[in-house]
């Protein structure tokens, strides 16, 4: 996941100067009149507020083994405004800029976010895109304190600029009145604001003529996909998007009564996590890709139809299901009959490893965690979330105050705590949240659109089959098919903790880049 945003400031510096004219210039006369010290205090303190949401800029020098420059960081608020005018949140970015290129303003300008919703864009800007990253364990797990941020040499920076964003309610993002939040917690409200944050960045910094791509993970692939349309129907098209961990259609993940959805698309990452921890029969753990091919077909076919028969499953039926589940889970045949051949991602999680007394992570399978009890039904936590939140968060806090001169004492809400309102999911007759249809239709308005979609073998919270369900039933056509690449790799949602897989991911995003700014000419 990641974190940062980027902006630039008008050559004045007055850029989020408030203008003290007309009726509030009369008040503020007034105040004068009856109350000097008290105009004084307040014009003062205008002048303070002001000043403190100037945007901060920092010089700095990248270097890897191929190659080094020297850039520009740029930290500071947009204010978002209403139709008249009047400032309804405060948008927190940190943007970055490689200062010896030819035309910055024809360089290729990438915005990134995070997901959650409620997470801030810390994850991917300190642990995979961002010139500087969180140093983890090489395997992802939780290194000993005092964490370090080092050196990133797999930063996307060298190949683009890049703007990190806060959605209202998360980082330093804040409503400007509490009842203005709702505003913006919702899968519509936040697409309108990082839709408007982005056309204000573009006009403020000049970089209308820029290829411009989008990087979300997690939710923010589901804000990804919702922008691209949105961006497109307010003149801004999209040369490519990369969507990290992705998920579109929230019907893939909801674990509801009726819906057997999620147990076939989640089906082969339990597969590949029993692999992972030597829970599988001999065969199967000679070769991940064979087994995982193989469950993916039984998956879709056998399994999906044993689900769709429901109770009309004869017991033989009913048995060579189970043992076929067994076989590719590595859980007992009783327990799978008592889950009704239906094994739920919490109940996984606690059960693959219950009989050495230790769970596997949500976001990430490969890591092992500790429950009270190894009796109860569900893990305490989810230890791929313990292993990343603390480094993260204190990494952030030190980098964001003593290397970009950012200055506060305002919370950097990491994951959850700035938003206060349930989440409005926008899903009226839908039944789940879906952006993918959105997704579709950026690609027929704006063909020349590439997409870039990477995903975790071990990611239990996004699985990559699920994913790929997705991407073949959006509906899209045959013409454009060819506009989308995916990646997969040996780690979990955030697979850049994993050293080999976030070299891996800085190739992949490198060449398709290049894909995406090749010259074309298309006739649908």
């Amino acid at each position: 996941m990641a974190t940062e945003e980027q902006q630039g400031s008008d050559s004045d510096g007055t850029l989020f100067q408030e203008v003290k004219t007309g009726i509030k210039g009369l008040a503020l006369g007034a105040a004068l009149l009856f109350d000097p010290k008290k105009s004084a205090e307040k014009e003062t303190d205008e002048s303070s507020k002001a000043k403190e949401m100037e945007p901060i800029t920092t010089q700095h020098r990248f270097r890897s083994a191929t190659t080094h420059f020297s850039y520009t960081v740029t930290t500071g608020m947009m204010p978002i405004r209403s139709a008249k005018g009047e400032k309804e949140a405060d948008i927190f970015y940190m943007a970055y800029t490689r200062d010896d290129a030819a035309d910055s303003a024809r360089r290729p300008l990438m915005f990134s976010f995070n997901g959650g919703p409620g997470s801030a864009s810390v994850w991917l800007h300190l642990g995979a895109v961002g010139p500087q990253r969180v140093k983890m364990l090489d395997d992802g797990n939780l290194p000993a304190p005092p964490y370090q941020l080092v050196d990133n040499p797999e930063s996307w920076l060298e190949d683009s600029d890049l703007v990190f964003i806060d959605p209202v309610g998360t980082g330093f993002s804040r409503a400007s009145k509490p009842e203005l939040g709702k505003k913006f917690w919702g899968v519509k409200g936040d697409i309108e604001s990082i839709g408007e944050f982005i056309r204000l960045y573009l006009t403020r910094n000049s970089r209308w003529k820029s290829p411009l791509f989008l990087v979300g993970e997690s939710y923010g692939t589901t804000r990804a996909a919702g922008l691209s349309d949105h961006l497109l129907d307010h003149g801004i098209a999209l040369n490519g998007i990369v969507l990290v961990s992705s998920i579109l259609n929230f019907q893939t993940a909801s674990f509801d009564k009726g819906n057997d959805l999620p147990y076939i698309l989640f089906l082969p990452t339990y597969t590949a996590t029993a692999w992972y921890h030597g829970r599988l029969a001999p065969d199967l753990q000679a070769n991940l890709a064979q087994t995982l091919s193989e469950i993916e077909k039984w998956s879709e076919t056998e399994y999906a139809a044993a689900l769709m028969r429901g109770d009309a499953l004869t017991p033989a039926e009913r048995e060579a299901t189970i043992a076929k589940l067994a076989r590719f889970t590595g859980l007992e045949a009783r327990y799978l009959e008592d889950c009704n051949l239906r094994i739920e991602i919490s109940r996984f999680c606690k059960e693959l490893l219950r009989s050495e007394k230790r769970t596997v992570g949500r976001l990430d399978s490969r890591i092992r965690g500790l429950d009270e009890l190894a009796s109860s039904e569900k893990p305490d936590f989810d230890p791929s979330m313990s292993a990343i939140r603390p480094p993260y968060t204190a990494l952030f806090n030190d980098y964001v105050r003593n290397t970009l001169k950012y200055e506060t004492d305002e919370e950097y809400f990491i994951l959850g705590g700035g938003i206060n309102n349930p989440w409005d999911w926008n899903i009226d007759r839908m039944g789940y949240a879906d952006t993918s249809e959105a997704l579709r239709s950026a690609f027929a308005k704006n063909p020349y659109m590439k997409l870039f979609v990477a995903s975790g073998y071990y990611d239990l919270a996004t699985p990559y089959f699920a994913t790929e369900y997705t991407l073949s039933h959006m509906g899209l056509d045959p013409s454009l098919r060819d506009n989308i690449r995916t990646g997969e790799y040996e780690a979990g949602h955030m697979m850049y903790i994993h050293t080999p897989s976030l070299s891996k991911l800085k190739q992949d995003v490198g060449a398709f880049l290049a894909f995406a700014l090749e010259p074309e000419e298309r006739t649908l």
